[in-house]
């Protein structure tokens, strides 16, 4: 039998603290941003309209260009039923039809100068840290609404870059959302 001294004790415990603090533990990401706007959009979130629509962003700022924004707020019945054949006239063709479109605009709608922004949801992600090292990132919560890429950083982890990859779809719930966060080597 195994004579259990002090220093034995003493040195099982420090055994039990190393293999404690060398375990895993999960870490929350910080996301920040992510809602940047192609300057030639005026703000729109015009890649996530676009996805929304299953067409491209170029068919999309295309079918824009015959819109005549209202100067002073609201647009008259006028304005609005030429702006919607605007728009129509180049997405019809890509197989948008007019319930879609109003679908897809009143989601993504929003008065920026009002500190507005358009319907977001915030992404969730743990970093899997294992000796200060990230092993992994697991997204729990992938979030929709991001137009750009979004910086994610692991607290305390201060040297290691993370690669956002975004997925853009017609479902309006999951469009820009986080798809994976990869540590880069």
């Amino acid at each position: 039998m195994a004579n259990w001294t002090g220093r034995s004790i003493f040195l099982l415990s420090w055994l039990t603290i190393v293999a404690a603090n060398a375990a895993e533990t999960q870490v929350p990401v910080n996301f920040s941003g992510g809602h940047d706007t192609d300057p030639k959009d005026h703000g729109r979130p015009v890649v996530l309209i676009a996805a929304a629509l299953k067409v491209k962003p170029e068919v999309f700022r295309e079918a824009f260009s015959g819109v005549t924004p209202a100067i002073n707020g609201k647009p008259t019945g006028e304005e609005a039923r030429r702006n919607k054949e605007a728009l129509l006239k180049v997405l019809a063709p890509h197989g948008v039809t007019n319930e879609r479109l109003d679908t897809v605009s009143n989601y993504y709608r929003y008065q920026p100068q009002k500190g507005e922004l358009w319907k977001v949801t915030p992404a969730k992600a743990q970093a899997i840290v294992e000796d200060g090292h990230i092993k992994k990132i697991v997204v729990s919560e992938p979030g929709s609404g991001y137009s750009s890429l979004p910086t994610a950083s692991v607290p305390g982890i201060d040297k290691t870059s993370l690669n956002v990859k975004l997925q853009f779809g017609e479902d309006l719930a999951k469009n820009g959302s986080i798809g994976a966060v990869e540590v880069v080597p």
